[in-house]
């Protein structure tokens, strides 16, 4: 297999994007597989965010990964900006190769290269597999995160 690029989605990529999001057994629950308004709209939000970006994994042309990195300013730890990853995915017929763990390692490096005290993620408490995956690149679950659906 060649390289992996990563790099900024375009709007040409959102359908690809919200395949991979989808294509997960709590993303067919929650997420469509055609671009609509919605999409749309929160991809120009999160184009136009400079603390927001939609990142891609090509390879040989074709996208086999994405995440969402925001980077969050804050007062705690003495002013420190901190990164979080979300809608980590990796196309079902590459996963189980290490394209994750080099998704993470870039995106990891990105926050240590701004300056960031802190990485942080959350992940679904039936997700076994990837809080193996997380705790095997040091991630450590130190909080009990929370959500409220509206």
């Amino acid at each position: 297999m060649s390289e992996v690029i990563f790099r900024e989605a375009v709007r040409a990529d959102l359908p690809a994007v919200i395949a991979l999001l989808a294509d997960d057994v709590l993303g067919k629950a929650r997420d469509f597989t055609e671009v609509d308004e919605a999409y749309e709209r929160a991809f120009a939000d999160i184009a136009a965010d400079p603390r927001n970006h939609l990142i891609v994994a090509e390879q040989d042309g074709t996208l086999v990964g994405c995440m969402q990195i925001t980077y969050i300013p804050g007062l705690g730890r003495h002013g420190a900006e901190r990164s979080l990853i979300e809608s980590v995915r990796v196309r079902s017929d590459r996963r189980g190769q290490g394209l994750g763990r080099q998704m993470m390692a870039w995106a990891i490096e990105q926050a240590r290269q701004r300056g960031c005290a802190l990485v942080q993620l959350t992940t679904d408490k039936t997700r076994t597999d990837a809080h193996r995956f997380y705790l095997s690149l040091g991630f450590v679950a130190s909080h009990e995160g929370m959500k409220l659906t509206l």
